[in-house]
């Protein structure tokens, strides 16, 4: 509770009372909620909490989402679900003819960067899953959810890797979640990772390219 009061005092210092226009207690229960599960998880998150962050009535909140999981599909699993849909889209339409692969890489990494960035509930729910068995959670499929999606990406790659090596290999499930827990560790880790100079968005997506594309070990001339 203590956490939840601290996020509503920042969220409402210095802000002058005006009259909400329409969705906005939906948008400010969805970032309340991001905001709160990425502290402090799922279980650890009232619904409580999180209506009286965002100031608004907790019965409204379940008007809104029905529960509380209702509300974490919404706030965390659902924009990674659009990501994933919104850039296979674009894949299975082409993308523009001046895109080299390096730069559709280097997009896709960019913007999964960006998700996971401003999503960091996302992330820990990924690391804290096999924790979560047996949990409402769990029990609500929106694990089911994010797999099927890391299927998605894994079956892209695997049609990239055949249209350049000819073959398609075991093996690329397993490198499309490898890459996914890359650029998700890259874009959650803080100072006791980099040191005090945090490298760029630009240098850390460069570095996640060049890695995807060509290994650690690549150098490029």
């Amino acid at each position: 509770m203590a956490t939840a009061n601290r996020v509503a005092s920042k969220r409402s210092s210095g802000s002058p009372v005006t009259r909400r226009r329409r969705g906005e207690p939906r948008r400010l229960l969805l970032e309340a909620a991001q905001e709160l599960f990425a502290l402090q998880g799922f279980s650890n998150t009232s619904t409580r909490e999180i209506a009286d962050c965002a100031g608004v009535s907790e019965p409204l909140l379940f008007r809104w989402f029905g529960s509380k999981v209702g509300l974490f599909r919404e706030a965390v699993v659902v924009p990674f679900i659009e990501f994933v849909e919104g850039f296979n889209a674009r894949w299975q339409s082409g993308f523009s003819p001046e895109l080299d692969d390096e730069a559709i890489t280097r997009q896709f990494l960019g913007d999964l960067f960006d998700l996971f960035r401003n999503n960091r509930a996302l992330v820990v729910m990924l690391w804290a899953g096999d924790t979560q068995n047996g949990s409402e959670l769990a029990e609500s499929g929106v694990f089911d959810e994010i797999n099927k999606e890391m299927r998605v990406l894994a079956n892209m790659r695997a049609a990239e890797a055949t249209r350049r090596r000819g073959k398609r290999t075991p093996r690329d499930e397993l490198a499309t979640r490898t890459t996914i827990a890359m650029v998700a560790g890259m874009a959650i880790f803080g100072e006791a990772f980099y040191g005090k100079r945090r490298p760029s968005r630009r240098a850390i997506v460069d570095g996640l390219t060049q890695a995807t594309l060509h290994g650690h070990l690549h150098r490029r001339h």
